[in-house]
Parts: C-alpha cells; sequence; structure tokens
C-alpha cells in the first residue's frame, strides 16, 4: 500500500506510478471521508470531517485506488492547445494558428474567429496559456472593480489560478482568487463569478442578504450558475 500511496506539500497520491493531484477540503457537517474526481478529470477532491487528517484520507484514497483509475479513464477527451483545434474564448470558438517567427498572439474575428500564436511549435500550448491567462486577469478585474464600486467596497487584488476545485474565492483579507478558465466562458459567466466574489467582501457566507446581492450586481446569476453547472466540467478539458 504503502508504494501506491505518497503524498507532498501540494497534495498528490501516487497509484500505479500516476502522480495525481490532490485537493482536501473540509466540511464541518461532514461525518466520513468523500471521494470524489474533480473537475480537471485528472485529479481527486477529497472531502474531510473536522477529526480526520490528511493521512488518513489519502490513506482511504489509495484503497480506491482501481475506482479513481477507472473514474479518471472514463472522463471525456481532451483538447490541446495545439495548431489546428477550437477552443472557446468568451464563448466563441475559436481556430489555433501557430504562426512562427517573432511577435505577440493576435486575434482575428471574422466568420472564422482564430488565435495566432507566434513563436516555434513546441512553445504554442504554453504561450497561450500564459496569453489566456492575461486575459482572464484583465476581465475578472474590470468586472470585479465595477461590482467593488457599485457595492462600496475594495479589495486588494485579483489572483488567477488554474483551480480544480473552485471558481472563485475571497479571502478574509480582500484577495479575490479566480479560476482563469472562465475566459473561455461566455462573458456573464465570468461577471457572475466575479459578481460572487465581490458580494463576499460584504457576506461572508451564502444567506440571504448575500444572494441579494449577487442578484442585483449579475441579474442573469441564475444563468450562469446553471451554465457553470452544465458546462464548467468542460472547461477543464482544455489544456496539457
Amino acid at each position: 500500500m504503502k508504494r501506491d500511496l505518497r503524498q507532498s506539500r501540494d497534495g498528490e497520491l501516487l497509484i500505479e506510478g500516476k502522480s495525481l493531484p490532490v485537493t482536501f477540503r473540509r466540511r464541518a457537517n461532514a461525518r466520513r471521508i468523500i471521494l470524489r474526481i474533480d473537475r480537471s478529470g485528472l485529479g481527486i477532491v477529497l472531502t474531510l470531517p473536522h477529526y480526520a487528517s490528511q493521512r488518513a484520507a489519502l490513506t482511504f484514497a489509495a484503497s480506491e485506488k482501481d475506482w479513481i483509475l477507472e473514474r479518471i479513464a472514463r472522463s471525456p477527451v481532451r483538447v490541446p492547445f495545439a495548431p489546428g483545434q477550437r477552443i472557446p474564448l468568451r464563448g466563441r470558438s475559436h481556430r489555433i494558428e501557430a504562426t512562427g517567427g517573432r511577435g505577440t498572439v493576435r486575434l482575428l474575428g471574422g466568420p472564422e474567429p482564430a488565435i495566432q500564436v507566434p513563436g516555434g511549435m513546441a512553445h504554442v500550448g504554453r504561450r497561450l496559456v500564459d496569453w489566456l491567462k492575461r486575459q482572464a486577469a484583465l476581465d475578472l478585474a474590470r468586472a470585479s472593480h465595477a461590482h467593488a464600486e457599485r457595492l462600496g467596497v475594495r479589495f486588494t487584488r485579483v489572483v488567477v489560478r488554474d483551480t480544480a476545485s473552485r471558481w472563485g474565492s475571497c479571502s478574509s483579507s480582500g484577495t479575490l482568487s479566480y479560476c482563469w478558465r472562465l475566459v473561455l466562458a461566455p462573458p456573464f459567466v465570468l461577471d457572475y463569478v466575479a459578481a460572487h466574489e465581490v458580494a463576499h467582501l460584504k457576506e461572508m457566507n451564502h444567506g440571504r442578504r448575500f444572494w441579494s446581492l449577487v442578484q442585483m450586481l449579475c441579474p442573469q446569476a441564475e444563468m450562469a450558475r446553471s451554465w457553470l453547472k452544465t458546462h464548467g466540467n468542460g472547461l477543464h478539458l482544455y489544456g496539457q
């Protein structure tokens, strides 16, 4: 068993030579350790009751290795960031084109939208991800500032990451963290997540007052939540 189990500071589970990312979550009312596959289809999420240790949770996950490997194998096919592939950007399908040479990433509009990525073929994926993260940071900062101004609140900074278990979070210090993959979704979805996190600057809960603030900031909140429930997992299928 020990050969199938390893924990690092980042949270990993080693199963039959495969290193799987692990997200730990604690829930006050949880009565047992809950295991599920994360949105990316490549890692796991472990929900722990207050008394359980991360080590115990990893041991439990390792005992379910056959189930984990089967579920991951059944995950939908991923779409690499490679020339010729199509990916969504702000809800609209774009073709990835490698232009070679020097320059910056460019967007082509029209009936056949494309994202043109310069540089060598081996670097197309990395350069595209870097560019998408910058676009996400710009869109999310813009939406967050607009909602914060309406509520009369302030945040300290906006951070974008590749999170698998949540679309956004708001810390007690005022840091707003978001998943950069929101830039792939339609704009009203990104706007809803920004409204959700900014509303937490006033209400650090999910009570009635909180949801009233979210609805006031984003009238399309219910539609956005439905979109994420139906299509959100698919955003994690893009990229390496």
